[in-house]
């Protein structure tokens, strides 16, 4: 589409952009491939959540009322966290089909607009996708910690195998990162649906001969656990929301599978299978209380103690795959959205656009999930450290759907503030027990948060602030036109010269007007927009807009999900007098060295910060897929 208007003031009109149009998929192959991906997390929560409950940092005593207090707050946790607040509310905020924080926030803020505390919410979103990352590196140490631990239920004296068994399978995980998981996706949901169904009936065999133990769903046992004992029943609820780690896998794993998919899954197979095995295991702790060491594997009978062990292991590699293929989504999305440079991004299936593999992310996951793994030594210690991490993404998605529910949603105000102050007041007594076992290991993910959160910040502003500086200039485009296009000689062929402003006059054709003091035949000005919607369908990609003597601006639209591939962009180009020949075409960027200095925006320490990220970052020629050989960089300094 070309037209002879202002480009900064053409009204936009992505918004209307649905990001799928469905899928040729049926229900049920999405609710099996949901229950392989989404729900290996919570599936594998049985392994360490009930045990941790009676003999963590705040142990029980394991009698009668302890057993149907514990057992009662998991059923209603999982009944009022995930069923009512994700399953049918969560879910119900998609992003044209995307769900997860990032999601969330790019949801709300694109409905916002300009309003006052919109600052607020952005900094909530950045805040829960840097509590993700620490969830990503302890995910995958306690699942497969857990399920090793299982060795010392099988045989004594196999306790110095856990950790070296558990480390070489973490590596191996790792390492096939970059293979993607396209060959073995389809095996998840099988070897998950067998999982469940095998805890569900370790859970009704144990359950056949303490049939009262289904007596516990009666929330008035959570009640008289806090009436007897109010300060342990509070620090319980630490322990008590590891049964719903990986709640939120659910919403970020919407655009994969599809709302009805994922809440089939949960409703019909995970949220059943999981009860009756929680269940089991407290019929187990009734009859015999010593069996509280590891009441997941002592439900089994001796013979099947090994398979279940490895049936186990396959299950928490399954979710740990989920949790590592998540870190590489947000961190894509946090690229396209602008809050971290610019990183190399493997597509590793030709089909599916969501595989993909960050191998920076990968390695430095590697790396900091075996130093937890090796310091922390087992999974009751590192469970510690996941509460906060979890708890404190889900607070602050309640936060978050309040915002959505008063001011997007437009609920009447009562009902809004009715369910927003549930949901607070559950996830704030989760988040709060948790924040008493910081001394004790809960400071890791506080800290990954910290770090995860400086870097995320210290990028958006420090791209901003270098916006302003490279764009403070009087000269409009038509300006620059009007004193240049008679004056300078005309060669063959174009340039493209990249710029983040779609109105200013790029530093990279002032330089080469300044040096070269030539013009190309046909000369485009382009900038790249990440929308704050999952895709952008191909007809709404591109705008074309015509300048004076054979100029042009376009604009090129990507979602934050899609591949900005520009020389597979520009070839739906039309209106920019003839097509784009790859070798008749040239593009130019602007590289700046930044210095850092005492000019107001950031302290000094985040400056250097900044220009260390900007130096350290994937070059704009890989990330947008520039022909090697047909780009030109020009250079500048800048004080920040």
């Amino acid at each position: 589409m070309t037209q002879a208007v202002d480009p900064a003031s053409a009204p936009s009109s992505i918004d209307t952009a649905h990001a799928h149009d469905g899928t040729p998929e049926g229900t049920g192959a999405l609710a099996l491939g949901a229950i392989g991906v989404v729900f290996g997390d919570i599936g594998t929560s049985p392994l360490y959540a009930l045990k941790e409950s009676f003999v963590g940092h705040h142990p029980l005593t394991v009698d009668r009322l302890h057993i149907y207090g514990v057992l009662s707050l998991i059923f209603w946790t999982m009944m009022l966290i995930v069923t009512v607040k994700y399953v049918l509310l969560i879910l119900r905020a998609d992003n044209k089909g995307e769900g997860g924080s990032l999601a969330l926030l790019a949801l709300i803020s694109r409905r916002l607009g300009a309003a006052k505390w919109k600052n607020g919410i952005i900094m909530l979103g950045v805040a829960a996708t840097a509590l993700f990352y620490g969830d990503a590196i302890i995910t995958p140490a306690v699942s497969v910690l857990s399920a090793v631990e299982g060795l010392t239920v099988v045989q004594d004296g196999l306790e110095h195998m856990v950790l070296p068994i558990a480390v070489l399978i973490l590596i191996g995980l790792f390492a096939i990162q970059s293979y993607g998981t396209a060959r073995v996706g389809a095996l998840f949901g099988p070897i998950m649906v067998f999982y469940f169904v095998i805890i569900a009936l370790l859970g009704i065999t144990s359950v056949a001969a303490q049939p009262a133990i289904l007596g516990s769903v009666n929330p008035l046992w959570a009640v008289r656990f806090f009436i007897i004992d109010p300060k342990l029943a509070f620090l319980a609820l630490g322990s008590v929301v590891l049964a719903v780690t990986g709640a939120e896998a659910l919403y970020a794993d919407m655009g994969h599978f599809g709302r009805k998919a994922i809440g089939i899954s949960w409703l019909y197979i995970a949220l059943p299978c999981l009860l009756l095995n929680y269940m089991g295991q407290g019929a187990l702790l009734l009859s015999d209380p010593k069996t509280v060491e590891n009441p997941f594997y002592l439900m089994a009978p001796d013979w099947a103690r090994l398979p279940l062990v490895i049936l186990a292991t396959m299950a928490t590699v399954i979710a740990s795959q989920a949790v590592i293929s998540g870190a590489f989504s947000v961190t894509q999305q946090a690229v396209q959205l602008g809050f971290l440079p610019r990183l190399k991004i493997v597509n590793t299936s030709a089909k599916a656009a969501g595989q993909i593999y960050v191998p920076f992310v990968n390695w430095a996951l590697l790396v900091l999930v075996i130093m937890i793994t090796l310091g922390f030594k087992n999974s009751g210690n590192l469970a510690a450290a996941y509460g906060i991490a979890v708890t404190g993404t889900m607070f602050i998605t309640a936060c978050m759907f309040g915002v959505l529910a008063f001011a997007v949603w437009k609920w009447p105000p009562v009902v809004a503030g009715l369910v927003t102050g549930g949901f607070l007041l559950i996830d704030g007594l989760y988040f709060a027990s948790n924040l008493t076992k910081v001394p004790d290991g809960g400071w890791f993910p506080l800290l990954v948060a910290a770090v995860a959160f400086t870097f995320l910040t210290t990028w958006a502003r420090g791209r901003k602030i270098l916006r302003d500086r490279l764009g403070h200039s009087d000269l409009t485009m038509e300006m620059f036109i009007a004193s240049t296009a008679k004056s300078l000689k005309r060669v063959s062929g174009t340039a493209i010269f990249m710029s983040a402003s779609p109105t200013a006059v790029p530093t990279a054709l002032l330089h080469n007007v300044k040096h070269n003091k030539v013009l190309h035949e046909r000369v485009v000005v382009l900038t790249v927009k990440m929308e704050q919607v999952p895709h952008v369908p191909i007809e709404k990609r591109i705008e074309t807009f015509a300048l004076p003597a054979n100029f042009y601006r376009v604009i090129l639209h990507f979602g934050f999900m899609d591949e900005a591939d520009i020389p597979a962009a520009l070839a739906q180009a039309k209106d920019c007098n003839g097509i784009f020949r790859a070798m008749d075409t040239s593009y130019f960027l602007g590289r700046q060295t930044l210095i850092a200095s005492a000019h107001p925006g950031m302290a000094v320490w985040r400056e250097q910060l900044f220009a260390w990220m900007v130096r350290n970052a994937e070059s704009a020629m890989e990330f947008f897929r520039l022909p090697t050989n047909r780009v030109v960089e020009l250079g500048s300094q800048v004080e920040l």
